[in-house]
């Protein structure tokens, strides 16, 4: 073999390698990380109101991602169109979503809203046929249908074995149903042309820093003044959510779509409840009787079924 000829091969190993070492880590990262902001969440219910905390985590969120944008030379001018653009994502977002999604986690076990919130591309395909007329496959239905069964099997559990009342089950399920479609239409929105034209970590930036400002007047006219916890787990919390939970993951899951596909991208939403209903069974003593495992794993599977026929 001629020198140039090793070279060529030890060029192709480190690409392969490099494009393994980019897909796996980011997705190990984001799939971790996810799955366990639900279970901190759930220590964010307490004296202070959710929309605070909402606010807090996208305040610092908002600020560190700024930071990180300058830090790459990506400048955060993205003009009159581009901030409208970010004020809507960030109101569906970083408003709306967590809104729904931290009332929902007190009438519920955060990994059972880890569930609901695996069914995202559920409505992600139904809003993309209707706005981009993205075709939906039987497969995608008929996995779809499995999963939502698995889900209502849980609803039953929780429902019949929930130590608040009944209808506060009910609730907490309207919550992250409300929660699901937020996150959906920001999600619906990342295929318009502006969101593909724009550097998406000058968008979340700006994104967040504007869902943390509706946030602050939300919470002030439903909640009042600000109120803070200086217990040192809530702090510790709102910093994980706010770096970990939103400035490390949501650049690498969008990057990771980019190299790999949504589809691919969309198996860590099958992931991130597994590891959530682990944490909740070990942290929240959730007990797996009744129609919970099997509805776990109705869900589950239904979700693989459904992605890989939107794959195909």
């Amino acid at each position: 073999m001629t020198e140039a000829g090793a070279g060529a091969g030890a060029g192709a190993g480190a690409t392969s390698g490099d494009k393994a070492g980019g897909i796996i880590l980011p997705f190990a990262l984001v799939t971790l990380i996810w799955g366990s902001t639900w279970i901190v969440i759930r220590d964010q219910l307490g004296s202070v109101p959710p929309s605070w905390s909402v606010c807090y985590r996208f305040l610092l969120a908002g600020v560190a991602m700024a930071a990180f944008a300058r830090m790459r030379g990506v400048s955060l001018r993205i003009g009159g169109a581009g901030l409208l653009f970010a004020a809507l994502l960030g109101t569906a977002q970083f408003v709306l979503n967590f809104n729904f999604v931290y009332r929902a986690e007190q009438y519920l076990t955060s990994g059972v809203v880890a569930v609901i919130y695996a069914m995202l591309l559920i409505p992600n395909s139904v809003l993309a046929f209707l706005a981009f007329r993205q075709p939906v496959t039987r497969g995608f239905i008929a996995g779809s249908a499995i999963a939502m069964a698995g889900i209502v099997m849980m609803l039953v559990h929780e429902y019949r074995a929930a130590d608040v009342a009944p209808d506060k089950v009910l609730l907490g399920a309207a919550f992250s149903i409300a929660g699901l479609l937020s996150a959906s239409a920001a999600n619906v929105m990342q295929g318009m042309e502006i969101a593909r034209r724009l550097p998406m970590v000058a968008v979340l930036a700006w994104a967040m820093l504007i869902g943390a400002a509706v946030d602050a007047a939300f919470a002030w006219i439903v909640a009042g003044p600000p109120v803070i916890e200086p217990r040192l787990g809530y702090l510790a919390g709102i910093a994980y959510l706010g770096i970990a939970g939103s400035v490390v993951t949501f650049p690498l899951y969008f990057r990771l779509i980019q190299r790999i596909g949504a589809g691919r991208a969309a198996y860590t939403s099958v992931l991130i409840p597994v590891i959530a209903m682990l944490i909740s069974t070990l942290l929240e003593n959730y007990r797996w009787t009744g129609f919970a495992a099997p509805g776990a794993l109705l869900a589950v599977a239904g979700m693989v079924i459904a992605l890989r026929a939107k794959k195909a």
